[in-house]
C-alpha cells in the first residue's frame, strides 16, 4: 500500500516554505548542478536566522512595571531567604507562590495598589519616551521622503505660470539639440 497522491500534505511551516523557495532559486541559478543536502540545509538555516533575527529592545526604553505578585515577591523575598538560608531560587519562588495564594483579597490590596501606581508611572514614562523618540526622529535630518509630500509638489507647479514658461523654453532648447 503506497501513499495516496491525492492526500493533502498538511500545513507547511514558514521555515519549510522558506527552504522550498531557496531550493527553487538555487535550481533556477544552477540547473545542472546537484545539491548536497547537508550543506544546502546549513546555508538555508544560516540565511533563515539572519533574516528572522530578534528585534532588539532599546536599552533606554522604560521597563514594564511589575504585577502585584512581583511587588509582593520583592518585599517578602528577603524574609524567606532569612528563614531558609540554603534554599534555591526555585524553592524560594515556590514558597512565595504559596504565600501569595494563601493571602486573602483584602491582604492583596496594598500590593495591587502599589502595582497600579507603578503601572501609571510606566504609562507616563512610555508616553514621554515615545514623544522624545518622535522628536529625535524629526531632528535626524533629511531622511527618506514620504509619498504625500511628493504628490503635493507637482500640483503647486501647475499653478505657477513662471515655472511653466521656463519649462517651455527648456523644451525649445531640447528641440534644437535634436
Amino acid at each position: 500500500m503506497g501513499k495516496d497522491p491525492t492526500k493533502p500534505k498538511g500545513k507547511m511551516s514558514s521555515y519549510a516554505y522558506f527552504v522550498q523557495t531557496c531550493r527553487e532559486e538555487h535550481k533556477k541559478k544552477h540547473p545542472d548542478t546537484s545539491v548536497n543536502f547537508s550543506e544546502f540545509s546549513k546555508k538555508c538555516s544560516e540565511r533563515w536566522r539572519g533574516e528572522k533575527g530578534k528585534k532588539k529592545k532599546d536599552p533606554n526604553a522604560p521597563k514594564r512595571p511589575p504585577s502585584a505578585f512581583f511587588v509582593f515577591c520583592s518585599e517578602n523575598r528577603p524574609k524567606i531567604k532569612a528563614d531558609y538560608p540554603g534554599s534555591s531560587i526555585g524553592d524560594t519562588a515556590k514558597k512565595l507562590g504559596e504565600m501569595w495564594s494563601k493571602l486573602t483579597a483584602k491582604d492583596k490590596v496594598p500590593f495591587e495598589q502599589k502595582a497600579l501606581k507603578l503601572k501609571e508611572k510606566y504609562e507616563k514614562d512610555v508616553a514621554a519616551y515615545r514623544a522624545k523618540s518622535k522628536g529625535d526622529a524629526g531632528k535626524k535630518g533629511p531622511g527618506r521622503p514620504t509619498g504625500s509630500k511628493k504628490k503635493v509638489e507637482p500640483e503647486e507647479d501647475d499653478d505657477d505660470d513662471e515655472d511653466d514658461d521656463d519649462d517651455e523654453e527648456d523644451d525649445e532648447d531640447d528641440d534644437d539639440d535634436e
